[in-house]
């Protein structure tokens, strides 16, 4: 008897020991794109919160990223697309309720080699070109594209078709979501997508501008004309100002309703993102900060625990403010 006790006592003091160096965690995971955002977010909290709160950041991309979610198994998803139905109706199923959050803008980077002379720029509709189902097997010279480009092969490189950049790049260009040939180098990592075109002279690439601006030395970005206009080229201004279309996009945290009620440090996690200092650590891994109207909406959204969703897939050109004021969907 005093044997069990013993053990009794040892066991529960060990529990006690444990539960007293346990340290609160918030889950993250989803969007390669909004990795560098999460991760950024997640040290500079951590150090306000040394030894008390600390925040893992997973990459399993933008659909990874939900199934995980809607399964229950994460606090925040990022995202660099909304919600589908069908992830939705997962989430129905197992219960998760959840609120839509922007988070930051984003452009889409083109690139292409650095040694490539003879893209200056491209139109939409060449893109498209490049980009459609129909392309699959027979656009795959650079000569096919534009007279005057050189007889040379057409190697492209893109996301991978579970990322919502994907998506997105999809519905912009080719007009439909998740349509697109199936003859390309496909990567949820967009430094494999990088170190892919730094290395062939005859790539062609598309991935987030975070990634393009960290590379600007082993890429070359291209600028777009879209519905006739100038070309412009990807940065942080054209983006922030709109001029970037139509490949300019918010990226969003999807954060579990209970997790946020009943996790005081997930809430405190989400609204350290919106405070006004940290709209220069946005910057800093290459993204858009939102501005104050976004800002204030989204706090709006998150204060009165506002769920669902906005959308009803991919939209191009969107103004955020507005989907943020929608009825929402679950």
């Amino acid at each position: 008897m005093k044997k069990h006790l013993l053990i009794g006592a040892v066991l529960a003091g060990s529990m006690t020991a444990q539960s007293a160096y346990a340290v609160d965690t918030v889950q993250v995971d989803g969007s390669s794109t909004v990795f560098p955002i999460s991760e950024a977010m997640a040290e500079e909290f951590g150090k306000k919160h040394r030894g008390d709160i600390r925040v893992t950041v997973g990459l399993s991309g933008t659909g990874g990223g939900f199934k995980k979610f809607c399964r229950g198994e994460t606090d925040i998803t990022g995202a660099s697309r909304p919600i589908r139905p069908g992830e939705l109706e997962q989430c129905k199923k197992n219960g998760i309720e959840f609120i839509e959050l922007p988070i930051a803008m984003d452009a889409l980077s083109v690139v292409v080699n650095p040694e490539n002379d003879w893209v200056d720029y491209l139109t939409v509709a060449e893109l498209k070109k490049m980009w459609e189902p129909e392309a699959q097997g027979e656009i795959t010279n650079w000569n096919q594209i534009r007279e005057g480009f050189p007889d040379r092969d057409l190697n492209l490189y893109g996301a991978g078709t579970d990322s919502g950049t994907y998506d997105y790049f999809t519905a912009a260009i080719v007009g439909e979501e998740h349509s697109s040939r199936g003859d390309f180098t496909a990567s949820e990592d967009d430094n494999v997508l990088v170190q892919g075109v730094a290395n062939d002279q005859e790539a062609l690439g598309f991935f987030g501008l975070a990634y393009y601006l960290e590379n600007e030395n082993k890429l070359k970005g291209v600028p777009i004309s879209w519905k006739g206009s100038e070309p412009v080229m990807p940065s942080m201004q054209t983006a922030g100002d709109a001029e970037y279309q139509p490949l300019t996009r918010p990226l969003y945290y999807y954060a579990n309703k209970a997790s946020v009620e009943e996790k005081d440090y997930v809430e405190k996690f989400l609204l350290f993102i919106y405070r006004d200092v940290n709209k220069e650590l946005i910057s800093e891994v290459g993204y858009v900060p939102n501005g104050q109207r976004v800002r204030a909406a989204a706090l709006r959204v998150l204060n009165d625990r506002e769920v669902g969703t906005a959308y009803q897939g991919s939209e191009v050109g969107v103004d955020v403010v507005e989907t943020l004021n929608r009825k929402k969907h679950y």
